[in-house]
C-alpha cells in the first residue's frame, strides 16, 4: 500500500465523525482541474508505511472515529480490501472517495460490509464527461452502474460535483439532476486553486452562478446544497 499523505484529524472529510485521512496515489482520470495533481501517475513519494498508518490509527482509538481513504483513485489499489479490513479491525468506520470508474472493486468492498460511507464524485453531465475526467473515450456505462448501485442503498453515500469555469455549463447541471433523480445526498462544490492544479488557469464561479445551477438541480435533487463555497 503505497500511502502518499495523512491527514491525522479532520471534522469535515467524514461527515458526522472525527476522522483521518490517507492519501493514495494513482488515478485512472485527469481532471484538468485535479487539486491533487501530485497524485496521479504514482510516482509521488510514498511517506508512511501501512504499518505506521495503522500504528497511528492504534494510539488514537478512542479520539478519532473513522478514516476517509482518498487519493489519487484508491480503488487502483491491490491491496486496499486487505487495508480496510486492518482498518476495521481496529473498530474504525471507512468512508471511501471515488470517482466510480471501477463500479466492481466499489461493489464487492460494500457487499463485503467494508465501507460505511461512499462519497463519488460526478464529473459533469454525461456528454461532457470525457472532457471533465480529461480522459478520451470514457466509457460511461461504468460512471452510470457505480451511480445506480449506490442509489440502490446498500450503503450511505453522497454525490458531489465541482464546478470549474471552463468546463461545466447550465447544461450539465441539467442533465445531472435528471440522471440522479431522487432523494440522493447531492453537493455542489465551487473550483477553488489549491496551487497544485494539473491545468492551471481555471475560474470559480459567482455565488449567483452556483444558485442558477441550483436552480435547474432542485426540481430533481430537492436536497442539493452547495458545500465549501466562500464568495
Amino acid at each position: 500500500m503505497k500511502i502518499c499523505g495523512l491527514q491525522k484529524t479532520t471534522l469535515l472529510d467524514f461527515p458526522g465523525h472525527v476522522a483521518a485521512t490517507v492519501f493514495l496515489d494513482r488515478c485512472n482520470f485527469r481532471c484538468p482541474f485535479c487539486h491533487n495533481s501530485g497524485l496521479l501517475d504514482g510516482s509521488a513519494e510514498a511517506l508512511f508505511s501501512q504499518e505506521e498508518v495503522l500504528d497511528f490509527l492504534k494510539k488514537r482509538k478512542g479520539i478519532l472515529e473513522g478514516v476517509c481513504i482518498t487519493g489519487g483513485e484508491p480503488t487502483l489499489a491491490a491491496d486496499l480490501e486487505p487495508f480496510i479490513r486492518e482498518i476495521r479491525e481496529l473498530g474504525y468506520l471507512v468512508k471511501l472517495d471515488t470517482n466510480g470508474y471501477r463500479p466492481k472493486v466499489l461493489k464487492n468492498l460494500v457487499l463485503s460490509g467494508l465501507l460505511d460511507y461512499v462519497a463519488m464524485d460526478i464529473k459533469a453531465g454525461r456528454e461532457n464527461y470525457s472532457k471533465a475526467a480529461g480522459k478520451e473515450n470514457i466509457d460511461i456505462k461504468n460512471i452510470e452502474e457505480s451511480v445506480s448501485f449506490l442509489m440502490s442503498g446498500k450503503v450511505p453515500y453522497e454525490f458531489r460535483t465541482t464546478a470549474v469555469k471552463g468546463i461545466h455549463e447550465l447544461s450539465d447541471f441539467s442533465d445531472v439532476g435528471k440522471w440522479l433523480a431522487g432523494s440522493s445526498p447531492y453537493y455542489l462544490q465551487n473550483f477553488e486553486d489549491s496551487g497544485q492544479i494539473l491545468c492551471p488557469g481555471f475560474q470559480s464561479f459567482s455565488r449567483e452562478e452556483l444558485e442558477e445551477f441550483l436552480d435547474v438541480l432542485k426540481p430533481f435533487l430537492p436536497d442539493a446544497v452547495m458545500r465549501g463555497t466562500q464568495i
